[in-house]
């Protein structure tokens, strides 16, 4: 039987209060609200990508950075101050030890890890 190619459909994110993690992305990344209920939220950013924040019971936020996580790297477009401040005034937390310059590494408001850098992927 021939394998067809897949395509992400989105990301889904664990946590306790998918309302609020949502709404913390399409306040950060901008977009539109596709669903919302009490157990997941779904939106989808200006740059096309779908993100699910679904409830998961007795939800205990990762590690960082002993756990493998997967996590987003944002693009600053030039002004990494400027969008730290920015992600910090939506609801995001930095952490205290950073581990490159050229990235700040900041917490969602369930726990989880994302990047924000001017180094963009050229390809």
């Amino acid at each position: 039987m021939p394998r067809t190619h897949l395509a992400v459909a989105g990301t889904s994110i664990d946590c306790d209060d998918p309302v609020q993690l949502a709404h913390f992305y399409l306040a950060l990344l901008g977009g539109e609200l596709l669903w919302e209920n009490s157990e997941s939220v779904g939106i989808r950013t200006q740059s096309g990508l779908n993100i699910v924040a679904q409830k998961v019971a007795n939800y205990v936020p990762p590690v960082w950075p002993s756990t493998s996580i997967v996590h987003f790297d944002m693009d600053a477009g030039g002004d990494l101050a400027g969008s730290v401040a920015y992600a910090v005034e939506c609801g995001a937390r930095e952490i205290a030890e950073q581990p490159d310059p050229r990235w700040r590494v900041l917490l969602d408001p369930a726990g989880h890890p994302f990047c924000i850098t001017t180094e963009v992927y050229d390809g």
